[in-house]
């Protein structure tokens, strides 16, 4: 079975290691080396940052 094509964009998943912590551990592009309790946090934390720029797109006047 074929995997689907991942949503978040390889530069996302760098910058939130990178903000959570762990891309000591991603940079080289094994991201087998994660534990789930990263993987977890790093999925919080992209969904965190999604609702923000929702957030932020809906207080702008619309044209």
């Amino acid at each position: 079975m074929p995997r689907r094509r991942g949503i978040m964009s390889d530069r996302l998943k760098y910058e939130l290691a990178q903000d959570l912590g762990f891309y000591d551990k991603v940079k080289d592009g094994d991201w087998g080396n994660i534990t789930t309790r990263d993987a977890g946090n790093m999925v919080k934390a992209a969904i965190i940052r999604a609702e923000k720029m929702l957030a932020e797109a809906d207080q702008l006047p619309q044209r």
